[in-house]
Parts: structure tokens; C-alpha cells; sequence
């Protein structure tokens, strides 16, 4: 590990830029996404004060495999936290805490006495372990599966790719057994090694994404473990998101604030909608999109293909949440981009869209690696459906921006129906948000409104609002939400009977996907 550190700590100093004027005291939140991470500073009133970002490199050795390097990770995050402090001119004798927020489901298993990953990470997009999650079906362990984690049994969550690893490293599965080997989420990885091997924890809404966390309980369950075959040693310690998870090793940042707020990444965004009431809603349109519904201090059993999951954890208590993800949203734009060189930039896709009135009745289901909620139908593959002589560049795009509303459309219903609660809004967020061709079809298909956060760093906000309350940066819950609101509001202006139409077509679209 300190080789990793040292190496990590050499790279990040050279990279580092020069001072400004900022403000007196922030709140850190790192943001370890899927193909980026970010060191993002926030002022008391809640408002980024300098942000750094670098990319990560997704690596794709197989069909439906996808794998990061965690040294990677973990050296991009550290020049992030430093680089942010030069730029800003906020250095960490001002800095009050630290909120961790990450990309979920993603694992990583490292040998206990030297630090070292012994494999790269197994991304939560990956599909390598379909055909184990299907015999474990098969076997008639689903329903205990959803009784104590709330999930519905896919490759998706961790706990197949943990066993992956140690079934595929050499002398891995020996090295678990004799308690040789740690594992964890991006959160975990992180933690771990800026507190320079002094926690190895984890918080429970990541906890919840592994297959292996009783939410009910709040503890990893012995009998999820033996399934899975996950020695329990390899575990972090699961804790509340708010609260201590060490100080930050004085060699990365020289006044050691503490770790004092994680979350998931969609669970951090909740937070940061202030979605404190049971039945308040957001969307992230991200890579995927993910839809959380706060359904207060008891957990409902989702009848309608969505997942039940610890939402927020924190003052003491625990609120509950139904999620549905959606694999595909802005994977689908980057596809348009790199694989049919149909755009050149994201930001296209509005204008592109909205020059022509309809898509033409062409409909793209964007099962690249499987159909999430409420299908969960891994066998699934993508569908371009519809094409006529007149599916020209700007119908096809338009066809792909949709596909990311009637995705939504979908997880939505189910939550409705699961929930015997009619949504009156939609809180959003994400690079899809930023979009208005999407929000205002998304709109139209949903008959209600659609707000944008104020903010587009909503998801790192929550992880900030996390470490705040817990330092008392923050006094409560009600300065928080005297902080946030909705930049815009989108209101349905499509006829009902349109929508109904357009919808028929997708369904029968998806239909053809599921064939």
C-alpha cells in the first residue's frame, strides 16, 4: 500500500496548479464516478467553489466484461483532492470534512499486507457473471436474496464479482480463506488507503448493492456469504453515511480532515434533492439512469421489477428507498458518438432532436448488456426498430434521446404501482438534465413536471451535505434545504393521447428486444 501512495502522492504533486481567492471554509466532496473522478469544494452555502476532474480509462477485455484499474482510481482521485486545493486557493487547514461519494456495485479485492489489487476492478456494468446469478436462480435462492438485501438476484450487484475474483486469480480463493485478502467498493478503495490502512469500512447504502447486506438487520448476512462464497473476513465495516470513517493521512492533505460523509452515488444525489420525505423522488440521467422514491423508516417489497434499498442513513435513522436502474441513458449518446461517428459532441443531440417533429415511428431499445428495471432481462440486446427509407441522422438521434425517457417512463410507473403513491414531480439531475429536447419529452411522456436541480453537481452536493452535518458545518436538515431548489421547471405540453401512442410503440419495440 505505501507503494501505491508514494507513487500515487509523486504523480498528483507535479500536477498540481497554482492559488486564488476563495472562500474561508468548505466542505471537500469527492466524486468517484464511472469515467471520471472529481474533488469538488463547497461553501457553506452549498455553492462549488473550484472543482478538479480527471478521466478514467474503461477497459473491455471480453463481451459484456468491463474492468477499471484501481490504482488508477485511486491516483486520479488523489491529484483531484490536490489539485483543487492549488486552484482554489482553499487549503486544508480550511477544509472542515471530507464526503466520498462513488460509483456503486463496482468491487475490488487487494491482498492484506501489501495493498496491492490483485485483480483490476470489476465494474458494475459488467456482465461476466450472468450465467452464475442464473444458477443461482435455478438452485431457488431468489427469494431469499430479496427477503434480506431488498435486490433482485443479477450480475449487476457485487457479490458474483467478488467470488469471480477469487475464483479466477490464481491462489485467491486459498488467500480469502486464510483471511489474506480484503475487498470493497470504490468507497472502501478509497477510505482504505487515504487513511492509510487504518479503515477499512464502508457505508450502508453501498453496503445494500453487494447481495450480501441484510437491510433489515444493517450487517452482512453469514448466510448471503456462504451462498455467494465470500469469507466474511474479506468485509469492510458497514456504518451509517454520516459520521467518522478516520482522518485523511497528513502526507495527501496536511491538517488530516476527516472522512465524515458516504453514500453511493445515487443515494448521495437523494441527499442532495433533499428528497427527506417518504414518497419525494429524483433521477439521475447519468451513464444509466436511476430513479430513487424515499419510502420512509420501513422498506417496501417491490411487486414491479424495482429494488428495494437503504436510501438515506443518517441522524440516527434509517430511510429506506425503491430503485429502478436503468443500464443504458448516456451510454446510449456516447454509442451515437464513438460507435456511429453520428455526432461529434453530446451537446449536438438537443438541436439534432429537435429539428425534425417526430422520430418517424423509429424506436432504439438500448439493451447493450441487458434490459434493467423493471425487465432484468440480461439475455436482452439492443433494437433499432422502425426504420423506414425516411430514418435519417437527426430521426435516429432523436429515436436515442427518447430512449432515455421511456426508460424512465417505465421505472416510474413501477414505482408508482409499488408505492400506492400518483408523483406530481420529477426531481432530475445528471448530464441528461442538461438537455432540454429530453426533459421536455420526458415531460410530455409523464403528463407531470420535471425540475431541474439548481445545481449539476447534486449527486457530490449530498456527499457534502453528508460530511457537513456530521462536522456541524451544516446545523440540520432545514438549513439544507433552505440551500437547494429547482432551476427549471419543465410542464408537459404533449396531448395524452399522443403520448399514449408514442408509448405503444415503445413497448412493442421493447417487446421485440426481450424476442
Amino acid at each position: 500500500m505505501a507503494t501505491i501512495m508514494d507513487s500515487v502522492m509523486s504523480s498528483a504533486k507535479d500536477d498540481a496548479m497554482g492559488a486564488s481567492e476563495a472562500p474561508e471554509g468548505c466542505i471537500m466532496a469527492l466524486d468517484a464516478g464511472t469515467t471520471s473522478v472529481r474533488a469538488i469544494l463547497f461553501d457553506e452555502f452549498g455553492h462549488k467553489a473550484a472543482v478538479a476532474q480527471r478521466p478514467l480509462t474503461m477497459r473491455y477485455p471480453h463481451p459484456g466484461w468491463v474492468e477499471q484499474d484501481p490504482v488508477e482510481i485511486l491516483s486520479a482521485q488523489v491529484a483531484c483532492m490536490i489539485e483543487v486545493q492549488f486552484k482554489s486557493g482553499i487549503h486544508s487547514d480550511r477544509i472542515h470534512a471530507i464526503g466520498i461519494t462513488n460509483q456503486r456495485e463496482t468491487v475490488v479485492v487487494w491482498d492484506r499486507q501489501t495493498g496491492q489489487p490483485i485483480y483490476d476492478a470489476v465494474v458494475w456494468q459488467c456482465r461476466r457473471t450472468a450465467d452464475a446469478i442464473a444458477r443461482i436462480v435455478e438452485e431457488g435462492h431468489a427469494d431469499l436474496i430479496r427477503e434480506r438485501t431488498g435486490l433482485v438476484p443479477d450480475a449487476y450487484f457485487s457479490a458474483t464479482k467478488i467470488a469471480w475474483i477469487l475464483d479466477n486469480v490464481e491462489g485467491a480463493r486459498e488467500m480469502a480463506e486464510d483471511g489474506e485478502l480484503m475487498c470493497g467498493t470504490i468507497d472502501t478503495w478509497l477510505i482504505y488507503n487515504l487513511t492509510r490502512g487504518k479503515f477499512h469500512a464502508t457505508d450502508y447504502t453501498n453496503a445494500s448493492r453487494t447481495m450480501l447486506f441484510d437491510i433489515h438487520r444493517l450487517d452482512w448476512d453469514d448466510e448471503l456469504c456462504e451462498l455467494f462464497r465470500v469469507p466474511r473476513s474479506m468485509l469492510p465495516e458497514a456504518r451509517p453515511s454520516s459520521g467518522s470513517y478516520g482522518e485523511v493521512s497528513a502526507d495527501i492533505m496536511r491538517n488530516h480532515p476527516c472522512i465524515a460523509g458516504v453514500a453511493g452515488d445515487q443515494q448521495a444525489s437523494l441527499f442532495g434533492h433533499c428528497c427527506f420525505d417518504a414518497g419525494s423522488v429524483k433521477n439521475t440521467y447519468g451513464t444509466g439512469c436511476f430513479m430513487l422514491m424515499n419510502t420512509g423508516a420501513e422498506p417496501v417489497a417491490s411487486t414491479n421489477g424495482l429494488v428495494t434499498t437503504i436510501g438515506i442513513a443518517e441522524g440516527g435513522r434509517v430511510d429506506y428507498a425503491l430503485e429502478g436502474s436503468v443500464f443504458q441513458a448516456g451510454s446510449v449518446i456516447q454509442w451515437l458518438r464513438d460507435g456511429l461517428r453520428l455526432i461529434d459532441d453530446a451537446a449536438e443531440t438537443a438541436a439534432l432532436a429537435s429539428s425534425v417533429p417526430d422520430a418517424g415511428g423509429c424506436y432504439v431499445v438500448p439493451a447493450f448488456t441487458g434490459l434493467g428495471a423493471p425487465w432484468w432481462r440480461p439475455d436482452a440486446r439492443g433494437v433499432v426498430a422502425g426504420i423506414t427509407r425516411g430514418t435519417d441522422r437527426a430521426r435516429l438521434v432523436r429515436a436515442a434521446c427518447e430512449s432515455m425517457a421511456y426508460q424512465t417512463y417505465d421505472v416510474l410507473k413501477a414505482m408508482e404501482a409499488d408505492s400506492h403513491r400518483a408523483l406530481c414531480a420529477l426531481n432530475v439531475d445528471g448530464g441528461g438534465a442538461n438537455n432540454p429536447f429530453i426533459m421536455q419529452f420526458q415531460a410530455d411522456l409523464l403528463g407531470i413536471d420535471v425540475v431541474r436541480a439548481a445545481t449539476s453537481e447534486t449527486t457530490a452536493l449530498g456527499a457534502a451535505f453528508l460530511a457537513g452535518l456530521s462536522c456541524g458545518f451544516w446545523a440540520d436538515r432545514d438549513e439544507l434545504v433552505s440551500l437547494t431548489g429547482g432551476e427549471r421547471r419543465y410542464e408537459p405540453h404533449m396531448p395524452a393521447g399522443r403520448a399514449a401512442e408514442l408509448l405503444e410503440g415503445w413497448h412493442e419495440a421493447v417487446r421485440r428486444t426481450l424476442a
